[in-house]
């Protein structure tokens, strides 16, 4: 069952308690945008300006079953958009993307990501969180599950690429099919996107030819899980232990549910992973895909993870959504930084950091993240300052360092995340 779309829907219930890691000095913030509705993935644009995807909160059109086949429908509006931060103001710079949502407003798949390629052409991931067989049936036309290029001066999108049609024809990872489009990198002429979903990395070129499969993530085998209480709310009520169960299941397949993706100084891609339902703590990797395809483990041992981004000088910065699982309902969640040599900081834990679905790095070397991100209405984004930290040795298994690898300074290529960009929508 792929209880991802985080697990597809962004969850909205989340987290505290990162396993292993102590916070250092803690660093502060500030609120440069709010009242944002399921805030997404941000970038800076060739204007030096700031831009953040908005999901949106759905609305009263067709609607669609969740991925699980129980719970809440998702259905349709056109409220997801693009804000552009400048100059300490805020303004939607791109309106009427579509949106889909539970009936609150929650779980959201619309916009989730954007990206600027080196002539500075934007480029959105809309994601779509469900099952693509019914996007079609159930609501026409639409560009939720499609990789779209934006025209901000006239409020207009083209297609590019259709992630969700791929997975209802492909479904490479050959369970349930599903659909969560919730990262995208542009590598050269190459879209390097991540489907949450359907567990796998996906490369397509600008010009929308050769959609393929890059690597497929497969399944955790949890052992004695600890699921939600019997008769807890869940987006996944199908998977909660009913009271007719007196033992729950002993061993319990659970979705990858990759969440982002970002290419390291080595050339290889880096995938962050949400996990699956139950969303058992300290279960989440960063995996490594190589040049030659080969997908390993490069670190482990986090809780729920939603973005990953290197600096120039090749230190990985990665996102925890929430440090426990998310139907305990602590939304606080981490930024951690991997250092070249495997150490790793906790730079900020709670203290107003809640939900945070995408970080990027800014051209002033501070961090900035969408904060709040499963949640209409109240989404932030956060401007990271003070970032004094003192780094503590990890002793996590799976922990490969970049600096072993002998790669020094690098130079980000990637145009439009100075940074980055859900995750998610339940995901």
């Amino acid at each position: 069952m792929k209880l991802q779309q985080l697990t597809i829907t962004f969850l909205a219930f989340c987290i505290a308690a990162f396993s292993g890691m102590k916070a250092a000095e803690a660093a502060s913030f500030k609120v440069i945008a709010d009242g944002l509705n399921n805030a997404g993935g941000l970038s800076f644009g060739p204007d030096g300006n700031l831009y953040v995807t908005e999901a949106g909160s759905g609305g009263n059109g067709a609607c669609v079953p969740p991925s699980s086949g129980q719970g809440d429908p998702l259905c349709y509006g056109t409220n997801g958009a693009v804000t552009r931060i400048k100059n300490g103001k805020q303004e939607r710079v791109l309106t009427g993307l579509p949106s889909l949502a539970l009936p609150d407003g929650t779980g959201a798949g619309g916009a989730r990501d954007i990206q600027f390629d080196a002539t500075g052409q934007p480029y959105i991931l809309v994601g779509y969180s469900a099952n693509p067989d019914f996007r079609d049936r159930n609501l026409g036309d639409t560009d939720l599950g499609k990789i779209i290029t934006a025209d901000f001066n006239t409020n207009s999108w083209t297609s590019v690429a259709d992630l969700a049609n791929y997975e209802l024809v492909n479904n490479p990872d050959g369970n349930d099919l599903a659909s969560n489009p919730l990262s995208l990198l542009i590598d050269g002429n190459t879209l390097v996107a991540v489907d949450a979903g359907a567990n796998n990395l996906l490369s397509v070129q600008t010009d929308g030819s050769n959609l393929q499969t890059v690597t497929v993530f497969p399944q955790d085998i949890l052992t004695n899980p600890v699921f939600p209480p019997s008769g807890s709310p869940s987006n996944e009520p199908s998977q909660v232990p009913s009271q007719e169960e007196a033992v729950p299941p002993s061993q319990f397949p659970s979705q990858a549910v990759p969440s982002s993706v970002a290419k390291g100084p080595d050339g290889a891609y880096y995938v962050s992973q949400f996990t699956g339902f139950p969303f058992p703590e300290g279960r989440a990797k960063i995996y490594r895909v190589g040049v030659d395809g080969q997908t390993t483990i490069y670190a482990d041992n986090f809780t729920q993870l939603t973005d990953l981004e290197f600096d120039p000088a090749g230190n990985l910065y990665a996102l925890q959504y929430a440090n426990q699982s998310a139907w305990k309902g602590n939304l606080e969640g981490s930024l951690i930084k991997i250092a070249t040599d495997g150490t790793r900081t906790t730079l900020l834990s709670g203290n107003g950091l809640e939900s945070p679905s995408a970080l990027t790095i800014g051209a002033d070397g501070a961090i900035y993240v969408t904060n709040r991100g499963s949640s209409p209405g109240n989404g932030q984004v956060l401007r990271i300052e003070n970032i004094k930290s003192v780094p503590e040795p990890n002793s996590t298994l799976g922990l490969l360092a970049i600096a072993a690898l002998g790669i020094g300074c690098w130079q980000k290529n990637r145009a439009n995340k100075m940074f980055a960009n859900k995750v998610l929508a339940l995901k």
